[in-house]
């Protein structure tokens, strides 16, 4: 696979695998101490990242669920935000300025706060409640957080008694990170083609449902957006026949990427209008993965986790193929802002 160190990949994945059990003492403890609600924040794509958790428990759940953007947060009352709160806060550097903000907003109010990054010396490694430590960098981190998330959210059902998914999701934990390198080394052919594809095409939309809908936000804004300057319009597959399709016509690329879980109609009813109106159509099914030892039921689950492995493949095709490194920035932690 081009420029892909599998031992590293594998390594990482595993080491967020391996947080299951301190994951499951602390949502233990929080559950047994009363709370009653769950925050995920973070900023940018972290934040998006921590959305398929937060969907399986406001599904699943009777905790109130919210996921706020740090930035805003720290600027309203929230009424439901105090001392049986739980806040969980992703930052792979632990020094996302935004949300260290947030974290101390959220203390003074008497959240129990969680955090997870790459680091533990750091501002958000040092200052949460719990820190839960995984290094990763940026092409591997999307996974992680989204492992991490689906463990918080298993756990908290477990000790909830609301619902089984940890019985789900522990019995194959183990097999999910070559799981996961597996499916990227089936896609990698396939990523060359689109990255052949996609090189000079000035536009996208990019769109999707259910716990793919976060992947194609996320891929849209941080990947294609930030890391390649390739304007790009993330749009939820609800929202897509409310707008959107206007825009839809021979020669506009549209990219769907579609889940296994119970939202797929969603992701159907887009392929079937964009198949008729552009042809430049880029469907990603996590469906056709081929990911050993790893049934239906956890396959429902991990979508986004899937999606994150395969695009990440396409993401260095494409920088390769444009000469623009996925590192490049002109503004984002090079000016003030």
């Amino acid at each position: 696979m081009l420029n892909f160190d599998a031992e590293r990949f594998l390594k990482i994945e595993k080491g967020a695998v391996a947080l299951a059990a301190e994951i499951d003492a602390a949502a233990q403890r929080y559950v047994a101490e009363g709370i009653d609600s769950v925050f995920f924040l973070g900023t940018g794509g972290a934040a998006i990242l921590m959305y398929p958790a937060a969907a399986l428990l406001a599904e699943r759940s009777r905790l109130k669920i919210f996921t706020e953007r740090s930035a805003e947060l720290v600027l309203m009352d929230h009424r439901s935000l105090g001392p049986r709160s739980l806040v969980v806060i992703p930052s792979l550097s632990g020094t996302t300025k935004e949300s260290i903000a947030a974290l101390d907003f959220c203390r003074a109010r008497g959240a129990r706060i969680v955090t997870l990054v790459g680091h533990a010396d750091t501002p958000l490694g040092r200052s949460a409640d719990r820190a839960f430590v995984n290094f990763a960098e940026d092409d591997t981190s999307s996974e992680s957080f989204y492992i991490q998330g689906l463990l918080i959210a298993a756990a908290l059902l477990k000790h909830r008694g609301e619902a089984n998914l940890h019985e789900i999701v522990t019995p194959h934990l183990a097999q999910l990170p070559q799981a996961l390198l597996a499916a990227k080394a089936s896609f990698e052919p396939r990523a060359a083609r689109l990255a052949e594809t996609f090189r000079n095409e000035p536009y996208h939309i990019i769109t999707g449902a259910g716990s793919a809908w976060p992947q194609a936000f996320y891929y849209g804004m941080c990947i294609l957006e930030e890391m390649q300057w390739i304007r790009t319009r993330p749009v939820h597959a609800s929202d897509f026949f409310h707008g959107t399709l206007e825009l839809v016509e021979k020669g506009v690329s549209v990219i769907l990427l579609k889940s296994e879980d119970e939202f797929r109609p969603l992701a159907d009813r887009v392929e079937q209008f964009a198949r008729q109106y552009t042809d430049k159509l880029t469907v990603i099914d996590p469906a056709e993965a081929d990911l050993p030892g790893i049934p239906q039921a956890f396959r429902a689950l991990i979508s986004p986790v899937v999606l994150a492995a395969e695009l990440e493949r396409l993401s260095a095709h494409i920088e390769h193929l444009r000469n623009h490194p996925l590192t490049t920035r002109r503004y984002y932690k090079r000016v003030a802002y």
